[in-house]
């Protein structure tokens, strides 16, 4: 059966389910969407079977289609990873390409990759970013640091970091305009992070406030920005007040160009996930890069909870609102 597979359509399928609909997949594969609509349609054909669902705006994998995708997914990375360890052999690879979201890379990924450099001198690491969700049988990436619910089936996952949310701000804004209570966000801005996400609640102001038990009041203006970064930024030149993803804004906590106005802390339904082919897992190359990983959450892990047990900036114990106890909400 093997020799009549057809393997260009499977391919196309793989990239219709993983990216969610049919024109990112012909983005990616550098075709019409037309020509990856009919590489399904003859696969299910030729299975006899119908693999997904055609909704208007999104595409979703039938139970038959969830189970060929992630197949498809594990063996075309195998694949990829055995060609590389093949072209490894004649000359050894010391180069390492890591995918991430723009944001991390730029926030907590780069600063920190001196820390790599400086344990690995042997190895070249490339940063490429990227908001799509991995394929490491199309492109040259080794091994992606991925932000979500952590379902990447096929592919080894294992959570790098989870993180906790909450508001923070300019100590300058917080002179001019007080955060005393969740209702006082109605007199400030809020700077809104498009997660662009939508495999489980995302971490949304709304989110938050529900977390806390209130509902978010209607703010004086929003802002939205398409990259973390850019929020945290615009939070620390006073544009408004952001919701801090605990990994994004630490350092800028610690360098008190961000405080917190709340002692809340909600626990997010995301984290940060390392994700890579099952073949590739227990290679030099990417068992170095996932230890140095893992160690530097750990070091920044005694920081962050040094600076979030600090009370928040204008903190006062008589205070008499609805931020009056610190609590943590934890799933």
């Amino acid at each position: 059966m093997i020799s009549n597979l057809p393997f260009t359509a499977l391919r196309a399928f793989e990239a219709v389910v993983r990216l969610q609909g049919f024109a990112r997949a012909a983005e990616e594969l550098a075709v019409t969407q037309s020509a990856v609509s009919q590489q399904v349609k003859t696969l299910e054909e030729w299975l006899g079977r119908r693999l997904v669902d055609r909704k208007p705006g999104r595409t979703q994998p039938t139970e038959d289609g969830r189970r060929l995708a992630a197949a498809v997914a594990e063996n075309f990375g195998n694949i990829a990873s055995v060609c590389q360890e093949i072209r490894d052999a004649n000359q050894p690879n010391l180069t390492i390409v890591l995918s991430a979201l723009p944001g991390f890379a730029y926030i907590w990924l780069i600063p920190r990759l001196i820390n790599f450099n400086l344990r690995h001198p042997q190895y070249e690491v490339s940063i490429v970013t990227s908001q799509l969700p991995p394929n490491f049988a199309a492109d040259e990436t080794d091994v992606s640091i991925r932000y979500g619910s952590g379902t990447y089936p096929g592919l080894h996952v294992e959570t790098l970091m989870h993180e906790r949310l909450f508001p923070v701000c300019s100590p300058e804004l917080l002179q001019k305009t007080p955060l005393n209570s969740i209702d006082d966000l109605a007199n400030h801005t809020l700077l809104v992070d498009d997660i662009g996400q939508s495999d489980g609640p995302p971490p949304t102001w709304e989110y938050w406030a529900r977390e806390m038990g209130h509902s978010l009041p209607q703010p004086a203006r929003s802002m939205q920005f398409g990259q973390s970064n850019m929020v945290v930024q615009a939070a620390v030149r006073g544009f408004g007040v952001a919701l801090g993803r605990e990994p994004l804004v630490i350092d800028e906590l610690e360098a008190g160009r961000l405080v917190r106005p709340f002692p809340e802390l909600a626990t997010s339904h995301y984290s940060y996930s390392i994700v890579c082919p099952k073949a590739a897992v227990d290679s030099e190359r990417i068992s170095a890069i996932r230890s140095w990983l893992h160690d530097e959450v750990r070091e920044q892990a005694s920081i962050t909870d040094a600076s979030l047990s600090r009370p928040p900036a204008g903190h006062s114990s008589n205070r008499e609102n609805s931020c009056d106890s610190p609590k943590q909400i934890r799933k």
